[in-house]
């Protein structure tokens, strides 16, 4: 990547973050050059934030990052020779305290700590991210967007999935986790063009084709039920193949097909079995990876199982989102405010990407120097490349001192705000009276 080629990004970025948009794009750069992070109002006090500590709020409050625009920039970084792999999920925001805190629905949080087990009071946020590479951290976010209370996360990414195809030179394959590997995901995603790869959860039933219509009754629409915890259910394979994985060890593979969900039987699918083997040649593990194909021409089953594991890089980006690009510190008290900041998560991670090849690894005492970097040791050391780069903000032009809340008026506090259940309880059964 060239020096030109940032440095052209960053001013149409700049451009493209509406009202507000020098205050913004200096909170980018002070996010990419902050390591720790303690408060939001932090972020105030680096040399690249030439404004007032208060300017970091309003300008959550002001900004309209216009986020069509900044998709089809980050698109346009996409090469057009190769194939194009992409990852879907979705991560949730705890925010367990803020009672007052609009939409704030329950969602999955593995390190929760609270009453509620895995289970956070939060706000869901989803997300559909190119994977750049065949092996390291990187993954570089296509939309990042919340999951509102009236939203599932398998609707929601069916609508992202289909918004970014609609751009791409040509059919991506796509990795989805176990929740959307089931029939509602299927259905939604039919006239999408992408192939999608998804993991099943172990306990799943599955469909086999029907048999031939013997010219009695209604013809059957599902064969024989393959139930993936019983192997008793199992037909003897279509394809197998045994591969030595260099870091998984000896690995067999095995595929049926067709298969289907019992709720969208008109679409066929490869179920793919991928089980790692001790040295005696037998199972590891009770529990095996089981992946399901959807789409046109399925790839040689050698390596299609070797590119779900790049879904992973999805998991890293999360973790780097959260820890080094401080996606969680602030606690704004408005869902918008929340989405547009949220919104600088993806421009700051495309920031890093264009700027691997720009900058020189620099590591910490305690640190090995790496071949390739990560996202993380490119933002250790951008620091000194956005001082050659510059900025295309303007100066801040200080106003005169706020004359404050006016003396004698009343401050009224925000309402409190139910938590939002997605779900409506199912009605309990009456007994019914003998007269």
């Amino acid at each position: 990547m060239t020096y030109n080629s940032l440095y052209g990004f960053r001013h149409r970025a700049h451009q493209y973050l509406g009202r507000a948009h020098d205050a913004t794009f200096e909170l980018v750069d002070a996010v990419l050059t902050t390591r720790h992070l303690y408060s939001f109002a932090e972020l105030s006090q680096s040399p690249l934030f030439r404004r007032q500590w208060s300017s970091a709020y309003e300008a959550l409050q002001d900004s309209r990052p216009q986020r069509q625009r900044l998709r089809r920039l980050y698109l346009e970084q996409i090469p057009n020779k190769g194939p194009i792999v992409l990852a879907g999920d979705h991560t949730g925001w705890p925010r367990p305290e803020a009672k007052r805190l609009r939409e704030r629905t329950h969602e999955h949080q593995a390190k929760s700590g609270g009453n509620l087990g895995p289970v956070s009071l939060g706000q869901g946020y989803s997300t559909v991210a190119w994977i750049p590479e065949t092996e390291g951290s990187w993954a570089l976010p296509l939309r990042h967007e919340r999951i509102t209370s009236w939203e599932s996360p398998i609707s929601l990414a069916a609508f992202q999935l289909r918004q970014v195809c609609q751009h791409l030179p040509h059919r991506p394959l796509s990795l989805w986790d176990s929740e959307y590997g089931c029939a509602s995901f299927v259905l939604k995603t039919a006239d999408i063009q992408a192939d999608k790869l998804m993991r099943l959860r172990s306990n799943r039933n599955l469909w086999g084709a029907p048999p031939p219509y013997s010219g009695h009754g209604r013809p059957r629409v599902h064969g024989d039920c393959f139930k993936l915890n019983d192997p008793a259910t199992w037909r003897e394979a279509d394809a197998g193949l045994t591969v030595v994985h260099p870091t998984l060890g000896s690995v067999r593979v095995r595929s049926w097909h067709p298969m289907h969900f019992r709720q969208a039987a008109k679409h066929p699918m490869t179920l793919i079995q991928v089980q790692r083997l001790d040295e005696d040649g037998q199972p590891r593990s009770t529990r095996p990876l089981w992946l399901v194909w959807v789409g046109d021409t399925m790839p040689d089953l050698e390596h299609l199982w070797q590119r779900y594991l790049r879904r992973f890089a999805l998991e890293h980006w999360y973790r780097f989102l959260k820890q080094r690009l401080h996606w969680t510190v602030p606690k704004l008290g408005e869902p918008k405010a929340a989405e547009r900041w949220s919104d600088l998560m993806p421009l700051a991670t495309w920031q890093l990407w264009l700027a691997r090849d720009l900058v020189q690894d620099s590591p910490l005492p305690w640190q090995k120097t790496l071949p390739l970097l990560t996202p993380g040791r490119v933002a250790d050391s951008i620091a000194t490349l956005l001082a050659r780069l510059g900025t295309p903000t303007t100066p801040p032009k200080p106003r005169g001192k706020s004359p404050g809340w006016p003396k004698g008026q009343k401050r009224n506090r925000k309402p409190r705000y139910p938590t939002v259940r997605k779900r409506a309880s199912r009605p309990k059964k009456t007994s019914k009276t003998v007269a």
